[in-house]
């Protein structure tokens, strides 16, 4: 188990390093304003890349890896999918060029005027959409260590940008990096696929087949739900959260979840490397079940010894990454860290949803969730500030993991 989560430990050690330093540039050069804005603009990219996307990452992945020794269906998958997504993501361009200032309202707020970060975004878009269907190809070939070349290069340029931009303009620089970051990944990418295949003799219309974007379309249903409509719920949520409480209120809670991906990279990363293969073998409840409680036995265990250190050690951690001015994020820990336990408890289950593509349960349990979230937020926020968000994070979690587990009673018990 260990052999194997391994393989990617360079790519995630060096992705959290990336993401510490950086997180360090904003708190000195940006404040808590200026991420609870930089957070705003992380969330509506998330959904943004979904939609450029269409949800095909995961089913390019497995038609490629199917398709690697048939060259013309391979060529017909490659040709149809980028014609698709480079119309989509020529098409929401001109949404946010031409619409800059409408986003802006509604991302930041008529308080704040960054309608140039839109139509940046807006040219940086297909680029960035081309990147990500790079890495599923190059994931597909079964080509492992060039993937995590491509990721390792890609936090390497994300942070030589970050430092440039925010060095120089602080909050829109912060803006500006997060936007165009991602887009140079296109040139690494390119250069990693061009070495399997000869790409640009690929794309030709006469390739493109619609079978392939109905059989894709199954796969991007649950990719859409998870990666478009959470990142809105979290972006309505910090926007009451700014309104109610505050904008350094909400910059505080950015910082929490910031703090958050980072240590929840080990388990989801162990979870899609090993578990989900393991998962997606199981024929039957009793293998499944064995599955499950290898993960509670190891897993588990080792990620709650993880989170009290890190609980014991907040003060620090705090300072340590971004300054003396973020102090008041050390007492979310407490919340944040029973209701992350909560979540990797059932992360291994809601894999279980994409293993045996239980599409429509999915989508239901996943839409309720938000839903409860969302209002117990804004419920909660009333009664106890910010530590209302957190709270209702921690419910929202439990309820979510007694769900599943009555849900999966069969395979768990």
């Amino acid at each position: 188990m260990f052999k194997i989560s391994s393989l990617n430990s360079l790519s995630v050690i060096l992705k959290i390093g990336v993401g510490l330093v950086t997180s360090k540039l904003l708190a000195v050069f940006v404040g808590p304003s200026g991420m609870a804005l930089v957070g705003n603009l992380r969330n509506f990219m998330t959904s943004l890349e979904s939609i450029s996307t269409l949800g095909f990452q995961n089913g390019i992945v497995k038609y490629v890896t199917e398709c690697d020794n048939d060259k013309s269906e391979l060529q017909k998958i490659i040709a149809t999918v980028f014609i698709s997504l480079m119309i989509v993501a020529i098409g929401l361009s001109g949404i946010l060029f031409f619409f800059a200032a409408y986003w802006n309202n509604q991302i930041f707020g008529t308080y704040f005027n960054y309608s140039f970060v839109f139509k940046v975004l807006a040219l940086a878009l297909p680029w960035y959409a081309v990147s990500l269907f790079f890495v599923s190809v190059v994931n597909g070939l079964g080509r492992f260590k060039k993937v995590i070349w491509i990721t390792i290069f890609g936090n390497i340029i994300g942070l030589l940008v970050s430092l440039i931009l925010i060095w120089n303009y602080q909050t829109l620089g912060a803006l500006l990096a997060t936007v165009v970051s991602p887009a140079l990944l296109f040139f690494v990418g390119f250069y990693f696929v061009n070495k399997e295949i000869p790409f640009l003799n690929t794309i030709r219309l006469h390739y493109f087949d619609f079978k392939i974007i109905k059989n894709l379309s199954s796969y991007s249903l649950m990719a859409l739900v998870s990666s478009v409509i959470g990142p809105l719920v979290y972006l309505a949520i910090r926007k009451n959260v700014i309104a109610t409480v505050g904008i350094d209120q909400a910059g505080y809670w950015e910082t929490m979840n910031r703090i958050s991906s980072y240590y929840m990279l080990f388990a989801s990363t162990i979870l899609s490397v090993y578990f989900l293969p393991k998962l997606a073998s199981a024929k039957s409840n009793g293998e499944t079940k064995t599955v499950f409680w290898s993960y509670y036995k190891s897993i588990l265990p080792l990620f709650i010894v993880g989170l009290f250190l890190i609980y014991v050690l907040r003060f620090f951690i705090v300072e340590l990454l971004f300054s003396k001015e973020f102090l008041p994020v050390a007492s979310m820990f407490f919340w944040q860290l029973t209701g992350d336990i909560l979540k990797v408890a059932f992360l291994i289950l809601g894999y279980q949803f994409f293993a045996k593509k239980l599409t429509l349960a999915f989508i239901i349990f996943e839409i309720a969730s938000l839903a409860v979230l969302y209002f117990l937020s804004d419920f909660l926020i009333h009664f106890f500030g910010i530590q209302g968000i957190l709270i209702a994070q921690f419910l929202d979690n439990l309820i979510y993991l007694l769900v599943l587990a009555v849900y999966f009673r069969k395979s768990l018990f």
